[in-house]
């Protein structure tokens, strides 16, 4: 859903800097919300004693779930929930079999990518430490933002995602520098805009409350880009010329 829509924004015929920066622009006020909640969620965790037990109580799932716990809330927050949203407030409640279509690709893709996730994050806290100094924190987003989100992330996702709106029919362009410039980098300049604010946030915390927080602010994420999807996306297409 969120690369859905990423690629609505960036399709037109414009260079890569000016296409990311339009979609940027289209994803500024979803980020800006999720960005605003996931600080108030850090500002609870460090600044309020009555939240701590709910806090250790997630920290408990997480331990008790380990990698499992991070391939199934990435599953419901960026595979189940936004596909359950589409069908309650845009279909009226009907199942179509593009909805069962969607599951089929989006429910394994973000079960892979959790695990991907959870093992970065478990990685970083391995080679940089389990604290919240600066150093530290300014380490792990460089390589999460700068290392694995252009190589492997944002390319994969992309491509997987274009994979499947051209009905599943692989292309040699995607293994094409001209590919990673029109399609990766102005989604890496769009994701930049909203992740690297997030994810400093969720390296502030403690290793174990990681995870569970990257996976609240993905449901956040894909809660408002299951609206900006539907509403805007296909103006986007209809502007751009996009068939």
């Amino acid at each position: 859903m969120v690369c859905d829509f990423l690629m609505a924004a960036t399709s037109v015929s414009i260079s890569p800097m000016r296409a990311g920066l339009a979609a940027a622009r289209a994803t500024l006020l979803p980020g800006l919300v999720v960005q605003a909640t996931m600080l108030a969620v850090v500002v609870a965790y460090y600044g309020s004693s009555a939240a701590r037990p709910f806090f250790m109580e997630i920290a408990q799932w997480k331990r008790n779930g380990g990698a499992l716990f991070s391939i199934l809330s990435a599953m419901v927050a960026g595979g189940v929930l936004p596909e359950l949203l589409r069908v309650a407030f845009f279909q009226k409640g009907r199942f179509t079999a593009q909805n069962w279509n969607n599951l089929a690709f989006a429910v394994p893709y973000w079960g892979m990518q959790g695990l991907w996730v959870d093992l970065l994050y478990r990685g970083q806290a391995e080679w940089f430490g389990n604290d919240a100094r600066v150093a530290t924190i300014f380490k792990k987003v460089c390589v999460d933002q700068f290392i694995y989100n252009p190589i492997l992330a944002a390319p994969v996702g992309v491509t997987l995602y274009e994979w499947k709106n051209r009905g599943y029919v692989w292309s040699r362009e995607f293994f094409t520098w001209n590919w990673y410039r029109r399609r990766i980098i102005p989604a890496l300049i769009a994701t930049w805009s909203v992740w690297i604010p997030l994810v400093t946030i969720i390296y502030s915390l403690p290793h174990i409350l990681q995870i569970p927080i990257f996976s609240l602010a993905l449901t956040f994420w894909v809660t408002m880009f299951t609206w900006m999807t539907e509403i805007l996306a296909p103006q986007m297409e209809n502007s751009s010329g996009v068939a």
